[in-house]
């Protein structure tokens, strides 16, 4: 009986380390801020940390918002990050923040997930019809809603999610995301773009088409 106890302890403990492992560490020092120098830092949390001494206000400051991005593509959609590559200060802090803009009547940010964080929408200019769609679990249940300026839409951690420009203007929306990199997964980029190539046969099943139009799609990304 006690080794049936013991293997159901360990296995809860099992389970909670790996739900805590998905998330950003809490810091155990007022800041880390990353460094590319591997002679003189300390690796923590996927960074090397800048020696607390040498540390100026430039390191926790990040311009850009400003300026909007170039929708100028076939998406009509430009995303401005401001994470731990852009903002060495934000290791070990858990957020980051982006800008993303999308052109008049259509400009799209296409359905994509974030691996590691929970992102928060709020629109700046414009209309956006957003939505995110749950897990198979969960019965793949579509949650979505129009935005105007001002307002805030959630997306939750892993759920793939997207935002159309439906007005007449350009959009404009901030994004924080509860990482210091929360990671960018686009669907159709991973499914039909990725490297080498998925076999056609698997994507020609899983998604009930014809091979040629598999082999067109991969063709296009």
């Amino acid at each position: 009986m006690k080794s049936a106890y013991f293997l159901v302890a360990f296995a809860l403990l099992a389970f909670a380390s790996s739900f805590v492992s998905a998330y950003d560490p809490s810091p155990l020092q007022d800041f880390c801020v990353a460094i590319n120098d591997t002679k003189n830092g300390v690796f923590v949390n996927g960074k090397f940390c800048k020696d607390p001494k040498h540390v100026v206000a430039q390191d926790f400051f990040f311009s850009g918002f400003d300026k909007p991005g170039n929708t100028s593509n076939a998406l009509g959609s430009a995303v401005t990050p401001a994470s731990v590559e852009q903002l060495l200060g934000l290791n070990t802090l858990g957020v980051s923040l982006a800008r993303v803009d999308y052109a008049p009547k259509g400009g799209l940010n296409p359905p994509h997930t974030h691996p590691r964080g929970t992102e928060i929408l709020l629109v700046q200019e414009g209309t956006l019809y957003v939505g995110f769609v749950s897990s198979d679990s969960d019965g793949n249940r579509f949650f979505t809603k129009v935005l105007n300026k001002g307002d805030i839409f959630v997306f939750p951690i892993g759920m793939i999610h997207f935002q159309l420009n439906i007005g007449e203007t350009p959009a404009v929306a901030i994004a924080a995301f509860s990482s210091q990199n929360p990671g960018t997964i686009v669907i159709a980029n991973a499914v039909f773009g990725s490297n080498p190539r998925i076999n056609p046969d698997v994507l020609t099943k899983a998604f009930m088409l014809d091979k040629n139009v598999i082999k067109y799609l991969q063709s296009h990304f």
